[in-house]
């Protein structure tokens, strides 16, 4: 991977000057020696994260900053800085949410756990040349911010289930590090509960534009410290899996996350090492030449390499491996059950189906996104979720969900109070009924999809199918022409619709348009920001199929009509 290896030094030396750049150097300030990240906040985190870079580039030999003093003087102010706000009994804040966060100094000392285990296997000759006596000072200020976080994580405390796995991982690693068998020990009370990646390979989160990796990281980290290739396992599912994850755009699919990362722009980069390591270990070509597409992206994109240097100081073999070609997904169908989501390519565009989502489908092109959602008022609901989820054969999927009507009705004794938000109203009983039943089937067809819904049990209730585009600039039929900026809501009555950009367009029918209700005080989720809509509307009970085809395949294909 030398040609990684290239750029990676290329972007450190890159980080390293920003670094420079950002890091407080006013001896006056309580923040003398941190580093303000883009919001202008200063904090331990970012500044171990500079740091960690920083060391990496100050002992490599083909680093322009190679034994650089003023780099090093940088280093050692920064580490004076996070010795400063380390709390006493070793933990760190978060200070834009968390204070004396276990899981946050765990993330602290796992970035800094490679930086340490280098310089100390130089220390111990296991590794290169011996120790300057620079870099010894480096080494020597470092080591107590570790230990002492890591007897800081002895106290615990977790907000998310990933922040167990990072809080168990880094206290196994110590453990073994520092020889503390207390540390270990206290690993297992989180192990204990058991690892959450589903038989899919997906974590509980379900958070692929960072957690998943994030909870990688720490099931590899675990095996290395404890020879238990059982967890390592689950990543290397969850690798497996999110081949299957990304676009024709090259970003990451984030649209069912659970965290912040939901609907964000997030590049594959951040998984390189878990498939750089994985694939060396057990040999699957595929994550190696993921490896090579992460960089072709990199490449195409104009975005930073990984900031993984110090693993490539640590791995020598990583340098030396040379895998030819890159990843090229072949067109697919899988069906993540466990997980509630289904994924598939064919040719030029992606498409997803999700259950318990409102925006139930997806589908990705390259330049353009498309999502659909049922939506309508009925009670409490406001849009179709599916609550069952089944694929009905290959390319084929079912989604239904039953919404059921109730009304409070009086208590049967005077209550202890006349304020409503006092009562025990979730003790009051209901009059049930009606129901409202809605199925919807989405079917993969030549060039495109097939997306029927049907809707029951409620007669004369104006409900739509919502088709929300991103990336596009114009919407055509055989009755209109319009140019889109992205905040149109425009209901369609017959016909087909092309709805594009100049390079890429999908092609939506029949359409269909029984009333207007696309908006008011029962109205159902906001519409898709930024997005184009397209209302397809009826009164219940209706039955309707519509045909979305990707016009360029078509095109491909011989064909243009939808």
């Amino acid at each position: 991977m030398e040609r990684h290896y290239q750029k990676i030094l290329l972007d450190t030396r890159d980080r390293v000057v920003k670094s420079l750049q950002i890091q407080v150097l006013d001896r006056e300030s309580p923040r003398y020696g941190g580093f303000a990240d883009a919001g202008g906040i200063v904090q331990a985190k970012f500044a171990i994260y500079r740091i960690a870079g920083m060391v990496a580039a100050y002992c490599n030999e083909e680093s322009c900053f190679y034994r650089d003093g003023r780099v090093l003087d940088r280093i050692m102010t920064g580490l004076g800085y996070v010795d400063r706000v380390q709390h006493e009994n070793g933990l760190f804040d978060y200070i834009t949410c968390n204070f004396f966060s276990a899981p946050d100094t765990a993330f602290c000392i796992k970035k800094l756990l490679p930086v340490y285990q280098y310089l100390r296997g130089r220390k111990e000759g296991r590794i290169g040349a011996a120790l300057t006596a620079k870099e010894r000072g480096v080494l020597e200020k470092m080591e107590p911010i570790l230990r002492r976080g890591a007897h800081g994580l002895l106290e615990g405390g977790f907000h998310t289930p990933n922040h167990r796995w990072a809080i168990a991982s880094v206290l196994m690693s110590c453990g073994g590090l520092f020889g503390s068998r207390e540390m270990e020990e206290a690993a297992y009370t989180y192990l204990n509960e058991g690892i959450d990646c589903n038989e899919d390979g997906e974590f509980a989160e379900k958070s692929a534009g960072n957690y998943n990796r994030i909870n990688n990281d720490a099931m590899i980290m675990l095996t290395e410290a404890t020879g238990d290739e059982s967890y390592e396992r689950n990543a290397v599912r969850n690798l497996r899996m999110m081949l299957t994850y990304w676009e024709p755009d090259d970003s990451i699919f984030t649209a069912n996350s659970t965290r912040f990362d939901r609907d964000r722009l997030v590049y594959p980069g951040d998984y390189y090492m878990e498939y750089l390591k994985m694939g060396m270990k057990y040999d699957i070509p595929e994550f190696l030449q993921m490896c090579n597409t992460i960089f072709e992206i990199v490449d195409r994109r104009g975005i930073a390499s990984p900031d993984c240097l110090i693993w490539f100081m640590l791995h020598p073999e990583y340098r030396k491996l040379e895998v030819a070609g890159s990843f090229r997904r072949p067109d697919f169908r899988s069906f993540y059950r466990e997980s509630g989501i289904a994924r598939g390519q064919q040719g030029r565009f992606t498409y997803t189906v999700m259950n318990g989502k409102s925006n139930f489908l997806y589908l990705h092109n390259g330049s353009m996104k498309l999502e659909v959602k049922v939506a309508g008022s009925f009670c409490e609901h406001r849009a179709f979720k599916g609550r069952e989820m089944e694929r009905v054969s290959e390319g084929a999927y079912h989604l239904g969900q039953t919404m059921e009507g109730w009304y409070y009705l009086p208590f049967a004794e005077k209550p202890s109070t006349s304020d409503w938000w006092k009562m025990d109203n979730a003790s009051r009983d209901r009059r049930l009924g009606p129901d409202m039943r809605v199925d919807v089937w989405v079917k993969e067809a030549e060039n495109g999809l097939d997306v029927r819904v049907r809707t029951s049990g409620v007669e004369g209730a104006p409900w739509r199918i919502e088709l929300a585009f991103s990336g596009v600039d114009f919407l055509t039929n055989d009755y209109v022409d319009l140019p889109l900026t992205g905040s149109e809501a425009i209901v369609v009555k017959q016909g087909s619709t092309e709805v594009g950009n100049g390079r890429d367009a999908l092609v939506i029918g029949p359409c269909f348009g029984e009333h207007h209700f696309t908006e008011g005080k029962e109205d159902s989720e906001e519409k898709t920001p930024g997005a184009a809509t397209l209302y397809l509307t009826a009164y219940t009970p209706f039955d309707r199929e519509i045909r979305i085809r990707d016009k360029v395949s078509c095109l491909y294909a011989g064909g243009e009509k939808a």
